[in-house]
């Protein structure tokens, strides 16, 4: 596993999150990958025990059920990766490279470790009890405000000839398909990758 970012350790030395390589962190590193691929509801409490190689009850030891864990897997990825966006934000200047800038987190967030993690707070969202749900789509909102603030300035620039709002909604669906055709492996570097995404953003100077 990578070495965490500043701004990931950050988060971890303030108890915001869990550190990859803890006993939590690494439950909610499994949990999100078996959340992923069997979808949160087919995921049974042995499941996730025997992925971290502990006896099912014990998981009760960190979190107090199963949607917990499902709750918790969501809320960090979100928390991390909106505090990445956000460091990333702060070393761009112009509109235009803000905007590269979140396409970039977006899919180092969508392709990298916290893919799995990525994909579930999209598709399982609505497996949480209301409350749950909320507080989740509170995180998100903020998440998302990024983008439309960064966006809106871009049109504002004249960087940008459409909506921000449906932009956004195009480019949440470009991005968060890489997944399914990318290739880490391949001639295409997530950099590069990022500045075909932006040349979709953003009209020719």
């Amino acid at each position: 596993m990578n070495q965490p970012s500043p701004t990931h350790q950050r988060l971890i030395d303030q108890g915001i999150i869990n550190a990859p390589d803890s006993a939590k962190g690494r439950l909610l590193q499994a949990a999100a990958t078996l959340f992923k691929e069997k979808g949160y509801e087919r995921t049974t409490v042995r499941d996730l025990g025997k992925a971290v190689g502990i006896q099912s009850g014990s998981l009760f030891h960190h979190y107090p059920n199963k949607e917990a864990i499902l709750r918790a897997v969501m809320e960090e990825t979100i928390l991390l990766n909106t505090e990445l966006m956000k460091a990333a934000l702060a070393e761009s200047q112009q509109p235009k490279d803000k905007v590269l800038a979140l396409i970039q987190c977006e899919l180092q967030s969508v392709l990298g470790e916290t893919g799995a993690a990525m994909t579930v707070l999209v598709y399982e969202w609505r497996s949480l009890k209301e409350e749950n749900q909320q507080h989740i789509l509170k995180l998100r909102g903020i998440y998302e405000d990024l983008w439309i603030n960064a966006l809106t300035e871009a049109k504002a620039s004249g960087s940008v000839v459409i909506d921000p709002f449906v932009l956004r909604r195009l480019l949440t669906g470009a991005l968060s398909w890489t997944v399914n055709w990318y290739r880490q492996e391949g001639d295409l570097t997530i950099d590069q990758l990022a500045q075909m995404a932006l040349s979709l953003a953003i009209k020719p100077s």
